[in-house]
């Protein structure tokens, strides 16, 4: 199965999905959701296949594809994934059928076209897929500025209040952060010996010289920085995610954003690796002032998605922080967060987004003992946002432990600040949970009839797959931790930083 060509045909079936579901007629919305849904398991079935296909004590890089594509400039259609790869793909696998399924009554048939929704939200999958299974640079970056294309319209057409606004503004973030990567792999191409190869970029990369190198990762780190986003690039984030649909904004921020972490471990680390240690200190900086920042603005939100998405800022600090740290612990730990952010944050978006379609509203102040209404919608909120804080128990924790622990070692202020953070997250999360479902009952939502229908089976699918993995995962997370510990390992070595200790997991538990 490893010489199966798994990802060329992971990215092109959502993108043949979207064009089968956009040229449904409008006036059948129930068939375009049925082959939305039963094309992106298909897309899961697949993936779970790759996993299984996948050696964990075989080559850093497997199921290399590599097609001729623009031979005047050496650019091909290369595709291969690593360990850290891997992960990501599964998780868009994941929850992208769970995404449809939250969807099913969002859309108002009689002022939007439904297909046209569950077509963007497949080509947004095949974007995302081809962003992560890239390894030629060009590639790279054409999956990269592609990716703002069908998010752009879910936002801009399907979005709430100031859609249009938050749409153009995630845009231009992003655009602006791509001009600088253009400039960056342009420049990578021609001192890089005119090709987009990454591997033989790397290779390449020792002979770069000093001053060209740290302008070239600047280059690269600005757009991931805004992508990812990082302080104080983030500012588009809280309006993007604000104004999107809960389900989509839970791609958003489960995985579009981790784009920008992945770039760095994948793009900036090995192939500057000079550059990496030079800026580190900065990155590990705005980090810090990240996860407090963004955590003290959280509290203060009464829009429960502005609120989810401040979070999500605070936890790419976290990211941030375990990246730059430069050891094996702290990295594991990073990217088993993007992993266990993808679920947790995920899984808070789909309930918000649920409260959200009952009430009419996402503000915090229309709510107020909804839990006496909906007592099991309640109860998975409060589980959703307890692993957003990292309870011992669930996934976040693991990776949260890992980062900490494995900065400590050599960075211990980082750590102690970034440890505050976790205060703060209990206070915002704690203080949601309280002034929405918890407390005397707003006489309000007793006249929505909506309110009064507790989780419904539908529900209960997009939900219980999250809940499931987050508990496995919290307990037992080596399935996931031998998949990418190689790949962490093998980027650390790229940079060339002296790891003073070993990784912290093995067989499934913490060493000390």
């Amino acid at each position: 199965m490893k010489d199966f060509p798994f990802l060329s045909i992971l990215t092109l079936l959502p993108l043949v999905g979207a064009a089968v579901v956009a040229f449904l007629p409008r006036s059948n919305a129930g068939l375009a959701k049925i082959v939305a849904l039963a094309w992106s398991l298909v897309v899961l079935a697949l993936s779970i296949g790759m996993w299984v296909a996948f050696q964990v004590d075989g080559d850093r890089f497997q199921f290399r594809e590599s097609y001729q594509w623009i031979p005047t400039w050496d650019a091909r259609f290369t595709f291969a994934a690593d360990g850290i790869a891997l992960v990501m793909l599964v998780l868009i696998a994941l929850l992208v059928p769970l995404v449809i399924l939250a969807s099913w009554h969002d859309v108002d048939e009689s002022q939007r076209s439904v297909p046209t929704y569950f077509a963007l939200l497949l080509a947004l999958e095949c974007t995302m897929i081809g962003v992560f299974a890239a390894a030629d640079v060009f590639l790279f970056y054409v999956f990269f500025e592609v990716m703002l294309v069908p998010m752009y319209f879910i936002i801009g057409s399907y979005g709430g209040q100031r859609r249009q606004y938050a749409a153009v503004k995630f845009f231009l973030y992003s655009l602006v952060g791509g001009l600088f990567m253009l400039a960056a792999v342009i420049g990578l191409w021609v001192v890089g010996g005119h090709t987009f190869d990454w591997a033989t970029l790397k290779d390449a990369s020792a002979a770069f010289e000093t001053n060209t190198a740290r302008w070239l990762f600047l280059g690269f780190f600005i757009a991931f920085a805004v992508k990812a986003p990082f302080f104080p690039f983030h500012t588009w984030l809280p309006d993007a995610g604000g104004a999107a649909p809960a389900p989509a904004a839970a791609l958003l921020v489960g995985v579009l954003d981790k784009v920008g972490t992945f770039g760095i471990l994948r793009y900036c680390l090995p192939i500057f690796p000079e550059a990496s240690r030079w800026f580190a200190p900065a990155a590990l900086v705005l980090g810090a002032i990240g996860i407090i920042y963004a955590a003290l603005l959280a509290v203060g939100q009464n829009d429960l998605k502005r609120l989810v998405s401040y979070t999500s800022i605070a936890h790419f600090g976290f990211i941030g922080i375990g990246i730059f740290a430069f050891t094996t612990q702290a990295g594991t730990g990073a990217v088993l967060y993007m992993v266990n952010h993808g679920l947790a944050t995920g899984l808070l978006f789909l309930v918000v987004g649920m409260f959200v379609a009952r009430r009419g509203s996402a503000l915090v102040s229309d709510f107020g003992g909804a839990g006496k209404l909906v007592p099991v919608l309640a109860g998975v909120l409060f589980f959703a946002g307890l692993a957003s804080l990292a309870l011992p128990g669930t996934a976040p924790f693991i990776s949260e432990f890992l980062v900490l622990i494995g900065t400590f070692t050599v960075h211990p202020v980082y750590a102690i600040i970034a440890t505050a953070g976790i205060i703060l997250a209990a206070a915002y999360v704690l203080w949601m949970v309280q002034r929405t479902t918890q407390g005397t009952l707003n006489p309000a939502l007793t006249e929505v009839p909506a309110m009064h229908k507790d989780i419904s089976l539908r529900e209960k699918v997009v939900v219980a797959p999250l809940v499931l993995l987050l508990l496995l995962l919290g307990f037992y997370p080596k399935p996931v931790t031998d998949v990418i510990n190689p790949a962490v390992q093998a980027t650390m070595q790229d940079v060339g930083t002296t790891d003073p200790a070993p990784t912290a997991v093995a067989n499934g538990k913490v060493a000390p």
